[in-house]
């Protein structure tokens, strides 16, 4: 079960960092075992017929219990995420934020240039505009007020994208993680992950925040220290320091997943 941790009076990174002092040594043994344990699995999957492309498992797979679509995969609730999550990246790197809406937009438009998301605001009337306009401001502030300082000592990545190929290829594990910070090389564990939602956490959140560090462990073979998701539609954070346990139960969790979306292929 997670660890509610409320991010008041320290900032939200200054949890993810953590007391130096009681940091485990790094663990690079542990992801060979973990790849077996996920060879092993995908060999026993119950296919039908042999997928003529990769099955791809993501952090949604693991979030949503059911293939179904979920009404938080609304337009407007996944653009809110994504402009929440420009202000993430904003921040991390000591950019002022004074506007957040039009500062993230601006910032998403940069990225990508044109899509069906930014096409759906572009066709929003002036009142459905100054509504997202209000409820992304509000998940920033939110964001904001907790984060705290990102110091550059501490090496923050965002939007950190991850693949790991399973089984020849014919699986695909992808990750997107909001925010990471430390490194991989040292004696102790510094990794700490950061997931951003603005849904309230739940259920999915934990699957997702253990599919972040099975996913980091896998691609640097490095475990590490801790894994976290905070929501803007709270104010609150959970964390889970990361052990074989945790990972272990993730690898089940990814092959639990990967078999319903076998059985869909």
């Amino acid at each position: 079960m997670a660890t509610c941790t409320d991010p008041s009076p320290r900032s939200v990174v200054e949890a993810l960092r953590g007391d130096r002092r009681r940091r485990p040594r790094t663990d690079r043994s542990c992801a060979p075992g973990l790849r077996s344990i996920l060879e092993d699995g995908i060999f026993e999957l119950p296919y039908d017929t042999v997928p003529a492309t990769p099955l791809i498992v993501r952090a949604s797979s693991l979030r949503q219990q059911s293939l179904s679509t979920d009404i938080a995969l609304s337009a407007h609730a996944r653009v809110r995420g994504i402009l929440v999550n420009q202000v993430l990246r904003l921040l991390s790197v000591g950019a002022l934020v004074t506007d957040p809406f039009d500062d993230a937009l601006r910032a998403w438009r940069l990225e990508v240039g044109s899509g069906e998301l930014l096409d759906f605001v572009d066709r929003l009337s002036g009142d459905d505009l100054a509504r997202l306009a209000t409820d992304v401001t509000a998940h920033a502030v939110t964001l904001t007020r907790s984060l705290g300082p990102v110091s550059p000592h501490w090496l923050a990545r965002s939007a950190v994208r991850a693949s790991v190929l399973l089984a020849s290829g014919s699986v695909v594990l992808r990750d997107v993680v909001d925010l990471m910070v430390g490194t991989t090389v040292g004696e102790v564990a510094s990794v700490a992950l950061f997931d951003v939602t603005t849904s309230p956490l739940g259920e999915g959140a934990e699957r997702t925040m253990r599919y972040h560090a099975l996913v980091q462990t896998l691609r640097s073979g490095v475990v590490p220290l801790r894994t976290s998701s905070f929501s803007t539609a709270t104010g609150e954070m959970w964390s889970l320091d990361v052990d074989a346990e945790l990972l272990t139960r993730s690898t089940h969790e990814v092959l639990e997943a990967l078999s319903a979306i076998a059985r869909h292929a």
